[in-house]
């Protein structure tokens, strides 16, 4: 209620899961500008009133809550997490502070959360792409066994509309539904009814953006009834808002590397010790293989919960040639999503229930689709590679995905135009760095750009083109940083999404063919492909 509903309005709105102001609530959960296209289609759900383009304007403009700083945290009853000693420091505050009594507070005990079954999943780099393999192997038994039926599925981030976050049965939860549930938890919330304010006690403050996904999550999953649950952590492991899970069936850690570093760092061990942190007694604990002395950190942590992790390595069972298995760092994610089935279903599936068959393998690889990752469109002579890498061991798989996919691509003896465009905004991160390492990574790979193409995260083509300072400074380091590397290709700056995406289109439309790769990030990746499948 910002003064611009009357009694009538709310009185109508209190049992209406679109109504007016409850879409306006609604926006809390989708809040910030990358998920713009989201929010205007709630808010036009009612276009007939005068003051939707205020409402609009506001939550459009409103910012993703950030982090309070560990000083500002103050008890929160059994839910506050101590820094035990011989552990990395914690920046900022646990995310795991306060789920529990939230969950509590919408209904939710840690038995029901165990009841659902949960593989809970961690990683720095493949997490989302092995979550979506788990998922298609087990729904492809369940198709033929009966067992599980109903699977759960929550990721983050989405790529084009937040309802991807939670899926059932692979399926986005259909958008009326994800209201009805999300206005169960923010009627249980009294805090979600006011401004966050970082000022009060942790619990009173209510839950910040993720852990709001994850609390929705958690009820959308028990209350549909999944028997299995694959849940992704957001960054962490041990301090993550997912972790509030006590018995999860199944553990698994993918790929690790430096990410994440100001909340999670500062060295390699110490983000494996955070990632580890979702391991527990009594379940299946499981690790890509990853470098020695970071196995003896997952060990060491295993062992604090009398489980052995086992280190996965290829899974023979799956298909020699599949194009899903492409490159090959996702025959890794595969294998490893692989052993995290086998272990669900060895533990929780009925005696009647058979292993995962080679025609079950076969057909989760085939059915298996995770957008934005390796994910080529081809359309007339252009081909557009698309990999949403954001951190530096994920841009130089792109950049070598890129170099050997396009190898394989037969132009008759012609030369494709290469094009890259590139974006990638975010604080707690080096962009010019990253962006340096992509220059590094396509020259190791001998790919030669042709034009090369930076621009923001802006997915609206309107206005006189004028650039921000922030993304204009961007842009311009940006230019600076490929200029000197020893990368090819004529720099461009385009102000937004749409621009960059046409440039590319008329200097593909002058050769033969053309092979453009759009990288960089999850907010550069989900608008462009929205805008290919238009």
């Amino acid at each position: 209620d910002d003064g611009g509903a009357n009694e009538t309005d709310r009185e109508e709105c209190k049992g209406c899961s679109c109504g007016v102001i409850r879409t306006y609530l609604a926006a809390r959960l989708f809040h910030g500008s990358q998920y713009k296209d989201a929010i205007t289609e709630h808010i036009v759900w009612q276009p007939n009133l005068p003051y939707q383009l205020e409402w609009r304007l506001e939550i459009m403009n409103r910012k993703r809550i950030r982090r309070p700083n560990a000083a500002s945290l103050h008890d929160a009853t059994d839910e506050q997490v101590p820094k035990l000693s011989g552990t990395p420091d914690l920046r900022g505050t646990p995310s795991i502070a306060g789920m529990s009594n939230w969950l509590q507070a919408i209904g939710h005990s840690a038995e029901d959360i165990n009841k659902v079954n949960v593989i809970h999943v961690a990683g720095t780099k493949g997490k989302g792409s092995t979550c979506a393999f788990i998922e298609s192997f087990l729904r492809t038994h369940g198709a033929r066994t009966g067992y599980p039926k109903k699977t759960g599925l929550y990721t983050s981030p989405h790529l084009m509309a937040p309802e991807e976050r939670i899926r059932i049965n692979m399926q986005p939860l259909e958008r009326g539904l994800l209201a009805k549930y999300f206005f169960e938890v923010y009627d249980s919330l009294p805090q979600l009814h006011s401004v966050y304010d970082p000022s009060k006690e942790l619990i009173q403050r209510g839950p910040r953006t993720l852990q709001l996904w994850a609390l929705l999550a958690f009820h959308i999953f028990i209350r549909e009834g999944v028997d299995v649950a694959i849940i992704e952590t957001h960054h962490g492991g041990e301090y993550d808002a997912t972790n509030v899970i006590q018995k999860p069936m199944v553990t698994a850690i993918t790929a690790l590397g430096m990410d994440h570093i100001a909340q999670l760092g500062p060295t390699i061990e110490n983000i494996a010790w955070h990632k580890s942190g979702i391991f527990k007694r009594g379940a299946v604990a499981l690790s890509a293989r990853q470098d020695q002395s970071l196995e003896e950190v997952l060990q060491k942590r295993s062992a604090e919960h009398d489980q052995v992790v086992k280190f996965v390595d290829e899974d023979e069972r799956l298909p020699k040639v599949a194009l899903k298995l492409e490159p090959k760092v996702q025959r890794k994610n595969a294998s490893l999503a692989l052993a995290a089935a086998d272990a669900f279903l060895h533990k929780t599936a009925p005696q009647r229930c058979s292993d995962l068959s080679p025609a079950d393998i076969e057909t989760g690889v085939a059915q298996w689709t995770w957008p934005g990752r390796f994910q080529v469109v081809t359309q007339e002579r252009s081909t557009w590679f698309l990999d949403a890498a954001h951190n530096d061991m994920s841009i130089a798989l792109a950049a070598e995905w890129f170099a050997e996919a396009g190898k394989k691509i037969d132009y008759r003896g012609a030369e494709p135009l290469r094009i890259l465009i590139f974006a990638h905004i975010n604080e707690l991160r080096d962009a010019e760095q990253l962006l340096d390492n992509l220059a590094h990574a396509l020259f190791k790979h001998e790919v030669r750009m042709d034009h090369v193409i930076f621009t923001t995260y802006e997915e609206q083509d309107e206005g006189d083109g004028h650039v921000g300072d922030w993304s204009g400074a961007g842009l311009a380091a940006f230019s600076k940083v490929w200029k000197s590397s020893k990368a090819s290709g004529r720099v461009t700056e385009a102000v937004n999404i749409p621009r960059a995406l046409s440039y590319a289109r008329d200097l593909a439309a002058k050769g033969p063919a053309a092979q453009i790769l759009i990288t960089g990030s999850q907010h550069l990746v989900g608008p462009s492909l929205r805008i290919l499948q238009s």
